[in-house]
């Protein structure tokens, strides 16, 4: 890890040109691409003025170039510009070799970030989209974050598996340059379990298996709903169900299904947990018998062989 920074340092430092040396260039015909707005809008760079905005040298965006931990950037005749894309990746990775990455491990996370940047639309995953209902049985604050804060969040185990894990669990989706948690809290708790000493792979296990449970609970709820009570709505709305009758409809049944579910959990929890504790306690209490015993026995041995030698001493006497 520490070689890779020293190699990204290396880059930027004295070479063939010198120190900072250039990355050269021809001049552009005047234009409104030129170090300024770029046809879309946004801010464009030379090469000299992102490595100087990135607080690297153009050396070492040519090295970053060379190692594809850059997308290309747009080009008019031999001139390249660079936008605000090139500028975050860029201090995304300096975050990251911070953080103890190795250039190979930015690589394929930067890869990954991608493909989850194509293959996971955000409002999709999150359940943005328009919706004729306004009652959300969920109540999570989605947070976005830089590569590098989630690195944080979870003390450097953010590999490449665990990355497509959650992408494929559905727990962040890529938004721009920044990643999106579906919820804090469940972001907070699964870095808290991290830090206990949980590896995160475990945790996106469990993750994994809680969603699939959780999605058969739902459907319990599901059934109920569709089996009794909506039969009932539709009863007593001849003219139809509108999206406001079963908007209230879902806004009652929230706290309902919440309170039954958070009170089969925790005593399913005790019950799990009492009868873990007493296994645990047994087991406990069988080695510490075992020891005593094998203690007892020694000493009983060694009080024997004393009175045998005793009664030898005697009958020589």
């Amino acid at each position: 890890m520490t070689e890779d920074r020293e190699r990204a340092r290396s880059a930027g430092q004295e070479g063939p040109g010198g120190a900072g040396h250039a990355e050269p260039e021809a001049q552009p015909a005047a234009g409104p691409a030129a170090s300024g707005a770029g046809a879309g809008g946004g801010r464009e760079y030379r090469a000299a003025e992102l490595a100087e905005s990135a607080g690297i040298t153009t050396r070492t965006l040519r090295f970053y170039r060379e190692r594809k931990l850059l997308p290309p950037p747009r080009r008019e005749g031999r001139v390249a510009y660079y936008n605000e894309h090139h500028l975050a990746r860029l201090r995304t990775i300096a975050g990251l070799l911070e953080r103890g990455h190795t250039l190979g491990g930015i690589a394929d996370l930067l890869t990954a970030f991608e493909s989850g940047r194509d293959s996971h639309g955000t409002a999709e995953l999150l359940g943005l989209e328009k919706s004729i209902l306004t009652s959300k049985f969920a109540e999570e604050t989605p947070i976005r974050l830089t590569p590098e804060e989630l690195a944080d969040y979870y003390q450097g185990e953010v590999t490449v598996e665990n990355l497509a894990a959650s992408l494929d669990i559905g727990y962040i989706a890529v938004d721009g340059e920044k990643f999106v948690h579906v919820s804090r809290r469940l972001l907070d708790a699964s870095s808290e379990l991290v830090k206990k000493g949980i590896p995160l792979a475990a945790v996106l296990s469990a993750g994994r298996e809680l969603r699939k449970q959780s999605e058969g609970i739902a459907d319990v709820f599901v059934h109920l709903f569709r089996t009794h009570l909506l039969p009932r709505e539709q009863a007593e709305a001849p003219e139809g169900l509108d999206a406001e009758r079963l908007d209230d409809l879902l806004t009652q049944l929230r706290p309902l299904a919440k309170q039954v579910v958070e009170a089969e959990l925790g005593l399913a929890l005790d019950r799990r947990v009492q009868a873990e504790v007493e296994h645990w306690m047994s087991q406990c209490a069988s080695g510490t018998r075992a020891a005593t015993n094998g203690d007892g026995a020694e000493a009983t041995d060694g009080t024997t062989g004393d009175h045998a030698a005793a009664e030898d001493d005697s009958a020589t006497d």
